[in-house]
C-alpha cells in the first residue's frame, strides 16, 4: 500500500547533519554498502544494502544517542541520562553514555529479550525492568527523569537524535552517488527524517520511501490527518518499528520530505529476513528487513539504483527461529499436513518412505493414536516438512494422495 505525504516546513537543516557527522567520526562506523544480485534481478536495476545491522551495538541508534548526549551541558551530564527501550535504543544510549563518561539508567520492559538486557548492561547502563509494554516502560523512565533530574533521551523525537541518524544519508550519497531511490523503515521516524534532511538538501531528485509494518502503521493515518495520530494497539513482529504514534519533530520532516510511505505484511517481513540471511549472509532483525520486504512486495515500483537501509540486526534467537519458520512458510518452503492412516505395523515407515521419494525433508512429526475423532483402527499424523518452494509443496501433496493417503489439513 502507498500513502503520499503533504507539506510542512522541516525542523532541521543539512548543517545539523554535517555537524553530527564530524562529532561521530571515530565513534560510529561507516557501515558497508553491499550489492544484492538477487534483489537487483528482481527490481531490474542495481540494489544495494546499507548495513547498519553491522554498526556498533547492532543498529543505527548509537548515532543519534551519541549526538544527543554530546550536546548536554556539564550540569546535565552530571545529572546522568535515562532512556526507555526494548532493545536498540537502550544499547545505543548505554554505549554513547559510557564513551562520554555519563551515568545512564535504562528502563526496559519486563519481557525484554535477555540478550538485549545483558548487552545493555555490558555497555555500562543500569537496567531497570518495568512494565509489560513499552508505553509503561516509557512512563516509568519519564517519572524517573522528573524525580532525579536525569535527562530523558527520547528514541526519536529530538532534533539532535534526528541529526545523528541523518549521517546514514550522507554516507549513502558518498558510497553510491548514482542512487535514485532510498528505502528505509519507519517507526517513530527518526532515521527516515534524518536521511531525508541530508539527502533532499543535496539531491532533491532522489526518491525516499518509508516502510512500516502493516499492523503498526501510524504514519499513513497521521499523514492523512496532517498531524501525528496514535494507534490503539500496534501489533507486529518488528519491534524496532512498533511505535504507536509518530514523533512531532520527525513527523514534520517526513511530511515535507519523504516521498511516500508503504506498508508490508508479516509474511513479507519474514520472507525478507530469510532472504537477507540466505542470499546476503546478513543477520537482520524484522524491522531492519522492512525495506527489503517492500522491494519483494512490489519490485516494479522502485527506480534504481536503489539503496535499502538495513537498520538493525539485534534479533532474539528464539524470535529468529520463529521468524525463519514463518518466512519459509511464506516462501512456500514449509509445508504442514495432517493425514489419517490405518493403524498397523509399518504404516508410519511406509509414509516416511513416500516422503523420501517425494524429496521432502521431515522437520517434525506428531503421531496421535488416542483421540475421540479417530476410528478404532485409525491414527492421525501431523507432518511439518521442508520443501523447495510452492510448486514442490503441490507435488508432495499430490504424491501422497496418489499413494492413497487421506490429507485432512
Amino acid at each position: 500500500m502507498m500513502f503520499r505525504a503533504t507539506s510542512r516546513h522541516p525542523a532541521l537543516i543539512l548543517d545539523d547533519v554535517r555537524g553530527a557527522q564530524k562529532m561521530l567520526s571515530g565513534v560510529a562506523r561507516v557501515t558497508a554498502l553491499e550489492g544484492s544480485r538477487h534483489l537487483t534481478e528482481l527490481v531490474g536495476a542495481p540494489v544495494h544494502l546499507k548495513c547498519e545491522n553491522l554498526q556498533r551495538t547492532g543498529s543505527f541508534k548509537l548515532r543519534g544517542a551519541y549526538v544527543r548526549i554530546s550536546g548536554l551541558t556539564p550540569v546535565e551530564r552530571a545529572a546522568g541520562v535515562v532512556a526507555a527501550s526494548a532493545g536498540n535504543h537502550a544499547q545505543g544510549v548505554a554505549l554513547a553514555s559510557s564513551l562520554l563518561g555519563v551515568r545512564s539508567t535504562v528502563f526496559m520492559p519486563v519481557g525484554a529479550p535477555l540478550p538485549k538486557v545483558a548487552a545493555t548492561q555490558e555497555y555500562g547502563a543500569e537496567v531497570r525492568l518495568h512494565g509489560q509494554v513499552v508505553d509503561e516502560t516509557l512512563a516509568a523512565a519519564q517519572e524517573y527523569a522528573e524525580r532525579t533530574g536525569a535527562v530523558f533521551i527520547h528514541p526519536f523525537d529530538h532534533p539532535d537524535i534526528i541529526a545523528g541518524q541523518g549521517t546514514v544519508g550522507l554516507e549513502i550519497l558518498e558510497q553510491c552517488p548514482e542512487v535514485r531511490t532510498i528505502v528505509v523503515g519507519i517507526g517513530g521516524g527518526g532515521l527516515a527524517a534524518g536521511i531525508a534532511v541530508a539527502v533532499k538538501a543535496l539531491r532533491p531528485d532522489i526518491r525516499i520511501v518509508g516502510v512500516q509494518a502493516e499492523g503498526a502503521a501510524a504514519y499513513p493515518p497521521s499523514l492523512a490527518a496532517g498531524r501525528p495520530v496514535s494507534l490503539d494497539a500496534p501489533v507486529t513482529m518488528a519491534d524496532g518499528i512498533k511505535v504507536g504514534r509518530p514523533g512531532d519533530v520527525p513527523f514534520a520532516v517526513i511530511e515535507e520530505l519523504v516521498d511516500e510511505v508503504r506498508t508490508v505484511t508479516e509474511n513479507e517481513l519474514s520472507s525478507a529476513l530469510l532472504l537477507c540471511l540466505e542470499r546476503a549472509k546478513l543477520v537482520v532483525e524484522p524491522a531492519g528487513a522492512s525495506p527489503v520486504a517492500a522491494l519483494l512486495s512490489d519490485p516494479a515500483a522502485f527506480r534504481g539504483p536503489v539503496v535499502a537501509v538495513l537498520s538493525g540486526g539485534n534479533v532474539d534467537p528464539l524470535l529468529m527461529q520463529r521468524v525463519l519458520r514463518h518466512g519459509m512458510s511464506a516462501a512456500g518452503r514449509y509445508l504442514s499436513l495432517r493425514l489419517r492412516l490405518t493403524d498397523r505395523p509399518g504404516a508410519l515407515a511406509t509414509l516416511l518412505a513416500a516422503l523420501t521419494v517425494a524429496d521432502a525433508n521431515v522437520l517434525d512429526i506428531g503421531h496421535v493414536r488416542t483421540d475421540p475423532r479417530l476410528g478404532l483402527t485409525e491414527v492421525e499424523v501431523d507432518l511439518h516438512l521442508e520443501t523447495k518452494g510452492p510448486r514442490h509443496c503441490e507435488e508432495v501433496e499430490a504424491a501422497l494422495r496418489a499413494e492413497g493417503y487421506r490429507v485432512i489439513g
